[in-house]
């Protein structure tokens, strides 16, 4: 009998199916937007008072979104700033998710070459993490090499990744968006991973456990990028803050024989946990009912 662990494409496939939703929750503690139920905007980072908020803001999200969404986000920057108790944070909420059945995919975007690119992987890919992680993003424009210690790792443990192919932010046109030789940038990192994402795959999901980043505000890319990796698991930001419709957030996912949506993640941060009714709540009661009607909403809007 194999001990492999189960793949992190199969746990997705699974958390998809029975939640019935691509929706992926963002846990992004913006200091610039913390209701003052979580500690205000002034709070100094770091201190044993911003970490208190920062942690209960962080576990309201959770228990929100556990049961209803197949996975959280928390983005490990703004974990980062708080210093040594922010990344204690973050340690602690990500176990928390994972204990409510909630995948992790966590944003930390980490890249590089041979042993530091095994310290970032083991650090923080798979259960046994000091940062315990179902799947990372990862900057592949070091190359293909400084993704293989992360691909290793993520094997060995059953965890995922997303790479950066086609990012969100106005940006990506300085460089992933660029021709070259008559093909943007992002079209070539496709190809060129196109056989790892195969190597990954698990024949009973129907999906690699190797998957790439592909930005809500890219439509046109995102259909693209699915004819190049068919497999592959799409992490899509750029959903409601960043001006990407439902419509466009859901071009490159694929509907089954069901008519099910699957193929991914649709990730929402602000619009749930900082919507106008929860910046105006009164009470933690209203904040709740407030982040609540936000998930139910995204949800749907994501079902059509």
């Amino acid at each position: 009998m194999s001990n492999a662990p189960v793949s992190f494409a199969a746990r997705l496939a699974t958390k998809i199916n029975t939640t019935g939703t691509v929706l992926c929750v963002g846990i992004d503690p913006h200091p610039h937007l913390m209701h003052s139920l979580f500690g205000g905007t002034d709070a100094i980072p770091g201190s044993p008072e911003a970490l208190t908020h920062l942690e209960a803001f962080c576990s309201e999200l959770i228990d929100a979104a556990s049961g209803k969404v197949p996975a959280v986000k928390p983005q490990a920057a703004l974990f980062e700033q708080h210093g040594p108790g922010g990344m204690r944070v973050l340690a602690d909420i990500a176990r928390k998710a994972r204990e409510a059945s909630l995948l992790v995919i966590m944003d930390a975007k980490r890249g590089d070459i041979g042993s530091t690119a095994e310290a970032y992987a083991s650090a923080w890919l798979g259960p046994d993490a000091l940062f315990p992680s179902d799947a990372l993003t990862v900057n592949p424009y070091l190359g293909l090499d400084s993704l293989m210690p992360f691909i290793t790792q993520a094997s060995a443990v059953g965890a995922g990744l997303f790479i950066l192919a086609r990012t969100s932010n106005a940006g990506s046109r300085d460089l992933q968006q660029l021709d070259a030789g008559g093909t943007p940038i992002w079209a070539h990192l496709a190809r060129l991973i196109a056989p790892v994402v195969t190597d990954n795959l698990d024949a009973i999901a129907g999906f690699s456990s190797i998957g790439i980043v592909a930005g809500a505000t890219g439509p046109d890319e995102a259909h693209a990028l699915r004819t190049e990796l068919p497999t592959a698991p799409f992490l899509i930001p750029g959903y409601g803050a960043q001006g990407a419709s439902a419509t466009d957030a859901l071009a490159g996912l694929i509907r089954d024989n069901q008519n099910k949506l699957t193929g991914g993640l649709v990730n929402a941060s602000r619009g749930i946990s900082h919507c106008a009714a929860a910046q105006t709540a009164a009470d933690i009661s209203s904040w709740r009912r407030a982040v609540n009607d936000a998930l139910s909403h995204a949800t749907d809007a994501l079902a059509s």
